[in-house]
């Protein structure tokens, strides 16, 4: 699989504070450049910083630059969507001495083949001797919870649900096993994403109120005992992540105080009180 080796638009920008990263995630082990490194990280970033959109829909605006990322996430303890999250982990990666290079994506779940979406998804690959690793910490409730190998259509365990990348012509599908059936989560050709394709995709998807981000209410993290939990616009789902899809707990959510108290107490985003987002009568 060929990908541009330019893995940075120049030196990392100011702003990044690797400790306090890592102190949020919860984070404690080895920083060398390793699998077993990588593997770490993605895991308890996953399970540690929430995908989530209510920026977009408070129109407060997606600000990408390396210090707001890293004050929103890091510092405040809020989450975000792919290019706020896997742009973060880029430049923690990088300062630890990992070669990272940004692809684009196409975001394909629940969508079929002959429907065309837009190419808005960041996602990371990470070469480690001679072996390519597509990294995402930015897909919603299905972000995988561990680096994937790019070089064989195998199945791969992770933490939670088994995962595989197939290709088809030009073009390579990242998968997930869902109820004994292969789902697609986005498709790429391995093209990179500098940073200008990054703001302007992030315009579009911020803006745009044809965008899935205006259009719905989402948060998701991942769980350490290999669950997931999820709001998706008025239903909040608790449910396992080993692909069999068995939902633990779930709740319709009848009223923007008890959207405020799921999204403090399950994803640790303390809205203020008051605060409605426009959608759903939440």
């Amino acid at each position: 699989m060929q990908t541009s080796t330019a893995g940075t638009d120049g030196p990392l920008a100011q702003g990044l504070d690797v400790e306090a990263y890592f102190s949020r995630i919860g984070y404690h082990g080895p920083r060398a450049a390793t699998l077993e490194v990588l593997r770490a990280i993605v895991l308890h970033h996953s399970a540690s910083i929430p995908f989530e959109n209510l920026d977009v829909l408070l129109r407060r605006g997606i600000a990408l630059e390396l210090a707001a990322v890293h004050a929103k996430l890091v510092v405040n303890r809020r989450g975000g969507y792919c290019f706020e999250q896997n742009g973060l982990l880029l430049a923690v990666l990088e300062s630890l001495g990992y070669s990272v290079t940004p692809l684009s994506a196409r975001v394909r779940l629940d969508r079929p083949r002959e429907f065309v979406p837009p190419r808005t998804h960041l996602f990371l690959r990470v070469e480690l001797d001679g072996v390519p690793w597509l990294t995402d910490v930015g897909v919603g409730g299905l972000s995988p919870t561990g680096p994937l190998r790019m070089d064989t259509e195998q199945e791969q365990a992770t933490p939670h649900e088994p995962r595989r990348i197939v290709s088809e012509g030009d073009r390579w599908f990242h998968q997930v096993r869902l109820g004994g059936g292969w789902v697609d989560v986005c498709e790429f050709t391995g093209e990179a994403m500098p940073q200008i394709d990054r703001e302007l995709a992030n315009w579009w998807t911020s803006t745009n109120p044809n965008s899935k981000f205006h259009q719905n209410i989402m948060a998701s993290v991942a769980r350490h005992d290999g669950t997931r939990v999820s709001i998706n616009n008025t239903a909040f789902t608790h449910r396992s992540g080993d692909g069999g899809g068995e939902v633990l707990r779930s709740e319709v959510i009848g009223d923007a105080g008890r959207l405020r108290e799921f999204l403090g107490a399950e994803f640790g985003l303390e809205v203020p009180e008051g605060t409605r987002f426009g959608l759903f009568g939440l």
